[in-house]
């Protein structure tokens, strides 16, 4: 891949340039912020459930912390291609990575969530298995690929699908973002198919097979690296490492705090550990302990060693990024960012092994997760049913669990694949209240109109 080669302002849906006060890239990032797909993160759990007398992080403040994160690496390895590449740059590229790759990251940052469903993980997990649970029923409905997209469901690929996909009735393009911003959050460019634990460019997927040819479009606007044509998978775009890194250093530490504020976690072993990983990487280390000395507030302190602790991530993240640039360029990296790290730094291990016994264990946690899967799983099993029952077969009760599709999400005129991918578009993209609600009215829970 060549510097000049890995960004470009084309969106999906080919609408024509337009000259305004903001860049291609500033109007992504606006776009994004007034879409609806990205509203409703706010009602989409992050990890803990939502909402309580203590507020911690949903979808959607997790986005914007990501966004504000992804900016600073994006400026600063903008200013470093800038300035290390100069004489192979042209001066839109220049222009490019000293104003607009901040821009870029900050974008895909924020968006980099929308393709996932209410309930976090365990509603990818009730999409997925739902298929499985299902396929000798069903199966025969599809072909391969299609199958595959359908029992490897993957919030990274619905991503894609929920940005630039053309529902009934709107317009082409979707979000019409750039080809820059939307490979940015292709962490998994290839078929689901071609998934295959191990590799981390293919350890997911990255689009639909309804999104083939748009993603194929984006893969070679922005210069990616093809591995295989059928099926498809592509190299990572350069960018994509960025996107990563700012997203896992967030939700690593973060997550701890928001246990920290619900008494999950005690202010002792947060602040030791935030407090070990701050002490391996700062020069300054009596600074630190001073301003410690003087915040008496539990909350407090622990907000401030996180800062500590993001910046420290941050320029790590850097400094590995930029020793590995020709690798990245190349396709050849196969290790995250943080992992890289990780593997050096055992306080971050430490974080990482007490967050999983500690918060992700939590009984809190492990409750949503399974009432989310049943209420995602039942929601499909309502719609998927009657969706896939040739016409001579539909009955009265069928044409009812139908009424309740928004026509957006209802392709009469598709493939049997497209028909099940609309309910999977409608129920993924509900919050975790609306799913709830929906769920306890099918199920005879709730009785009575509301609105």
């Amino acid at each position: 891949m060549h510097v000049n080669q890995i960004f470009t302002n084309q969106r999906t849906g080919n609408n024509p340039h337009t000259k305004a006060s903001r860049t291609d890239f500033q109007r992504d990032f606006d776009r994004i912020i007034f879409s609806s797909a990205f509203r409703r993160l706010q009602n989409k759990t992050q990890v803990f459930p939502l909402p309580g007398s203590v507020f911690v992080h949903n979808r959607l403040t997790h986005s914007l912390e990501v966004s504000s994160v992804g900016r600073s690496l994006g400026s600063i390895i903008g200013e470093f291609i800038a300035e290390n590449y100069q004489s192979d740059l042209t001066e839109d590229s220049k222009t490019f990575y000293l104003h607009n790759l901040g821009n870029v990251i900050a974008a895909a940052c924020l968006c980099h969530d929308v393709g996932n469903p209410a309930f976090g993980h365990s509603g990818e997990d009730a999409i997925a298995s739902y298929f499985e649970k299902n396929e000798n029923e069903i199966k025969s409905k599809f072909s391969e690929k299609e199958w595959a997209d359908l029992i490897n469901f993957e919030g990274n690929a619905n991503a894609i699908r929920v940005l630039a996909h053309k529902q009934q009735g709107k317009d082409d393009g979707g979000s019409q973002l750039t080809f820059a911003t939307l490979a940015s959050i292709a962490k998994y460019p290839c078929e689901a198919i071609a998934k295959q634990k191990g590799i981390l460019h293919r350890k997911k997927f990255g689009f639909f097979q309804n999104e083939k040819e748009v993603f194929l479009e984006i893969a070679n606007a922005t210069g990616m690296i093809s591995e295989s044509s059928d099926p498809h998978i592509f190299k990572r775009h350069p960018f994509v490492w960025l996107v990563e890194a700012a997203d896992d250093i967030c939700y690593n530490i973060i997550d701890m705090e928001d246990a920290h504020r619900l008494g999950i976690v005690s202010t002792a072993d947060c602040e030791n550990l935030f407090f070990e990983l701050v002490q391996s990487e700062s020069s300054d280390i009596k600074r630190v302990k001073d301003k410690l000395s003087a915040i008496s507030n539990d909350n407090e302190r622990i907000s401030y060693l996180r800062a500590k602790v993001i910046n420290a991530l941050i320029n790590k993240a850097l400094e590995i990024y930029r020793q590995n640039f020709e690798k990245i360029l190349a396709g050849t990296l196969d290790k995250a960012l943080l992992d890289i790290y990780k593997s050096e730094n055992k306080t971050l291990q430490d974080i990482e092994s007490f967050s999983i016994e500690k918060i992700y264990n939590h009984r809190a946690v492990v409750e949503i997760e399974n009432a989310g899967y049943n209420v995602m799983y039942e929601l499909l099993d309502h719609f998927i049913p009657s969706i896939l029952k040739p016409g001579n077969k539909i009955r009265s009760y069928d044409k009812m669990a139908l009424k309740l599709l928004p026509k957006q999400f209802v392709y009469d005129n598709g493939s049997d694949y497209q028909k099940v991918l609309g309910v999977i578009d409608f129920v993924s993209g509900m919050t975790d209240n609306f799913a709830t609600d929906l769920y306890r009215k099918i199920k005879g829970i709730d009785i009575g109109m509301t609105m």
